[in-house]
């Protein structure tokens, strides 16, 4: 009976364990990345297709970086049917991302913005909220001179790796 206990001992520890680590984590929201252009054209030159592609870039990668580092799990946002959402304007809506987030049932949700200052400068910034009570957990943002929109992809990636895997859940 002893040789049994101390046989099956490692599987009901690694088990345990493996449970604490399950109820660790913290169930993320990623919404797409947005483009806030406050640059001279703006008004004339709306987003393009590369502008498109280059968000697409920049969620994707924060998302895979998010995923791989096992502190969270991310909430599937696709199928999400708010016309803030659809219309890219998540950061406007005074925290309705928590509450879609909240009714997906994530813990926090991310909104990731590119701010367009000119053709050549851009920050990309991320907004991290409790999805229950809406409150901002964090902000962090980094800059990018004499960069191109190629480039958003890689801010977003400095953000991820060098700020919110840094913090403490």
């Amino acid at each position: 009976m002893r040789y049994i206990a101390l046989i099956l001992m490692p599987a009901v520890v690694l088990a345990a364990l493996s449970a604490a680590h399950a109820a660790e984590t913290v169930k993320m929201a990623v919404f797409p990345f947005e483009l806030e252009d406050f640059s001279a054209g703006a008004g004339y030159v709306p987003p393009d297709d590369i502008d498109r592609e280059q968000l697409r870039l920049s969620t994707e990668e924060a998302r895979r970086l998010i995923a791989a580092s096992g502190r969270y799990q991310l909430v599937d946002v696709s199928a999400v049917n708010d016309q803030a959402a659809k219309a890219g304007k998540l950061r406007d809506c005074e925290g309705c991302e928590a509450r879609i987030a909240a009714s997906l049932d994530a813990d926090q949700s991310m909104v990731g913005i590119v701010t367009r200052i000119t053709r050549m400068e851009y920050a990309v910034t991320y907004k991290l909220r409790d999805a229950r009570s809406g409150a901002i957990v964090a902000v962090e943002q980094t800059d990018l001179r004499m960069g191109a929109n190629v480039a958003w992809s890689r801010g977003a990636r400095w953000l991820i790796e060098n700020r919110l895997l840094e913090r403490p859940k």
